[in-house]
């Protein structure tokens, strides 16, 4: 079972948001859907969710039509960066209200998700933090239960010890009660390790659909002194570099001579950010 996207297109006016995209997301696995600012990852999660239409192309979860199909769309639940709620809604009544739309919904669950937040289930929306405001979105999404979970930009506002137990809470909930989960996201670096597939889109087109196994082994990293890290790089394509004093690490695609590793330089696995950069069209070299 799956959620399949045929040739969807969304135009704006004269701006195309999500230009003719065709992927398919499978139930029971972790996705990425990776692309910087404006590339059309939350334009194509409405159009999944049925928040708004698309102008051609259609969406099909588990081979029923998404467009205005209850029994489709209690299967699909988009924690959206856009706030959804009545400012005066405080996180308990999300929840009672969530359970309403999908009947898998687990209360107590997302209470004690709060509770590991911190966040007071009691206090309207509007008297929270942007952070907290997450945070009770994130609740509602767990707690939901949905078969398909699409979670976007959804660390916005959280300090680093949020976004670690967000992050810890995606892969107990995975493990505990497998479904489809997907992070959309610009930020690359902090969920590689949660990710096993990955759908990356850039200007309105999905440029990449592959497992992060895949992907990953396309090539691989080198790590020593500068000038022995320069010298084994010369003629290869280098994606990425980064450099920590007399130490630098190069980002190599492809696989010559890997086998002829020079002494005092270790090989590691490719990183996910630096392909990601390079696949997208940014900066080759972060120093």
């Amino acid at each position: 079972m799956s959620i399949e996207i045929k040739n969807v297109t969304k135009k704006f006016g004269k701006t195309v948001a999500v230009d003719a995209i065709t992927a398919k997301i499978d139930e029971e696995k972790i996705y990425g859907i990776l692309g910087r600012n404006g590339a059309g990852k939350s334009t194509l999660l409405n159009i999944i969710s049925n928040r708004i239409i698309a102008t051609d192309g259609e969406v099909l979860v588990d081979g029923e039509e998404a467009v205005e199909n209850n029994s489709a769309q209690e299967k699909v639940f988009l924690m959206s960066e856009v706030d959804m709620y009545p400012q005066s809604m405080n996180t308990a009544e999300i929840l009672k209200w969530t359970s309403k739309f999908y009947p898998d919904t687990d209360i107590e669950k997302g209470k004690e998700i709060a509770k590991r937040f911190t966040l007071d289930i009691k206090k309207g929306i509007g008297q929270l933090s942007t952070g907290y405001r997450t945070i009770a979105k994130f609740v509602a999404a767990i707690a939901s239960n949905a078969k398909y979970t699409f979670l976007d930009e959804p660390v916005l506002g959280l300090d680093a010890n949020h976004r670690e137990l967000l992050y810890k809470i995606i892969v107990e909930e995975y493990a505990e009660n497998p479904r489809m989960i997907a992070v959309a996201t610009h930020i690359i670096e902090e969920v590689a390790g949660l990710l096993e597939e990955v759908i990356i889109i850039e200007k309105g087109k999905v440029i990449e659909t592959d497992s992060v196994e895949n992907l990953l082994s396309r090539g691989y990293g080198v790590t020593g002194k500068a000038e022995l890290v320069d010298g084994f790089c010369a003629n290869k394509n280098v994606i990425g570099t980064e450099s920590i004093g007399s130490l630098k690490i190069a980002y190599i695609l492809g696989h010559d001579n890997i086998s002829e590793i020079p002494d005092g330089l270790e090989i590691s696995p490719l990183n996910l950010q630096k392909l990601f950069i390079v696949l997208t069209g940014g900066e080759e070299e972060v120093k």
